[in-house]
């Protein structure tokens, strides 16, 4: 699809070929960006596999959102944000549980793991609520709450640091069980140690051409979008989600199927945290230099839908046991918040 795409772009086929072919190959592209990051895992070992996992796992993501933001789309990238943590806490946990849970009573996990995002992930949502409410009740414009989303940004990496501290460090063993999990869907990988340089280039290919598919996704994207009677909200909140996390989600639901509810559950919320407390701020820090600032003032059906996406996952996930009515109850939040947005659009 990426050649395909870039002759629909040259040849002028029209910005509805080059949306799909774009779309379809940015899929592909962030897998293997994935797998890349996961081989050089095994190679580089744990410490730095970690820290390149920080780096690159939302890479897809971040890529999109960039590029969006240098084109203006301010309002697209707002509703990504909110579209992520919806799809990951929603979608990807609710599939993993109900894919895991059929045939069985029910699944376990870590809850220490669920704990430590669900506390991180309220503290994302209190970032957002109090500049958003500051500009709903009226006080302040969303421009004048720049200079407090800045700040909030660094506190945020900085929280984001003190997780990955925790979780490397201090209580590292509290993560043994996830680890365990990984080390032995590893070891016949682990076995014949993946060679570093081919898939350091896949990693750094696949970053380039997936920064180039999304230049020309984000391009077509308000064209296509508005011609198919869709809001650039309900494109931020549901269409670009699902582009940037496939990777995720193929991984978060693999795992489960294989009864690796640790691995499933580190996945999606450690996904959701990464965005959090990474994607956001380095969006929020790096908007004025691309001449779009981005503020942290959300509208209220985003906030409600943030919230809620938070509230419901903690409240499933908090006894680390899970079955696939949960899941089934999880995807049921999910399509009626992707629905609200749909028909908030028409």
């Amino acid at each position: 699809m990426v050649p395909v795409s870039i002759a629909a772009q040259a040849l002028h086929w029209g910005d509805g070929v080059v949306f799909v072919t774009s779309a379809i190959a940015i899929i592909p592209l962030a897998i293997w960006l994935s797998t890349a990051t996961e081989e050089l895992s095994i190679t580089l070992g744990p410490s730095i596999g970690a820290l390149l996992n920080a780096v690159f796992g939302n890479a897809t993501e971040l890529i999109i959102a960039l590029v969006a933001l240098k084109a203006g789309l301010v309002e697209i990238v707002k509703a990504s944000i909110t579209g992520t943590v919806m799809a990951n806490l929603l979608l990807a946990l609710g599939l993993s549980m109900l894919v895991g849970g059929i045939g069985r009573k029910e699944q376990t996990f870590q809850p220490v793991v669920a704990r430590v995002n669900g506390s991180a992930m309220t503290l994302a949502v209190l970032a957002i609520l109090i500049p958003s409410l500051s500009v709903l009740s009226g006080g302040h414009t969303a421009e004048s709450t720049q200079g407090f989303s800045t700040f909030v940004a660094w506190v945020l990496l900085a929280v984001y640091g003190l997780t990955l501290l925790f979780s490397l460090g201090t209580h590292r063993s509290l993560y043994e069980v996830a680890a365990a999990d990984l080390e032995a869907q590893e070891e016949g990988s682990s076995a014949h140690k993946p060679p570093l340089l081919p898939w350091l280039g896949v990693l750094l290919g696949a970053t380039a051409v997936l920064a180039y598919e999304s230049e020309l996704f984000v391009g077509v994207v308000e064209s296509v979008t508005e011609g198919l009677g869709l809001t650039a909200l309900f494109t931020g909140v549901v269409l670009l989600p699902l582009l940037g996390g496939t990777a995720e989600y193929l991984t978060a639901v693999t795992m489960a199927r294989k009864n690796k509810m640790d691995l499933s559950v580190s996945v999606s919320l450690g996904s959701t945290l990464l965005v959090a407390l990474l994607v956001v701020p380095v969006l929020v820090l790096i908007g004025p230099l691309l001449g779009h600032p981005l503020d942290l003032s959300f509208d209220v059906f985003e906030l409600v839908t943030v919230i809620t996406a938070v509230l419901v996952s903690n409240l499933v996930s908090v006894d680390g046991r899970s079955d696939w009515l949960e899941g089934a109850l999880l995807l049921a939040a999910y399509l009626i918040l992707a629905a609200g947005f749909y028909f908030q659009a028409g």
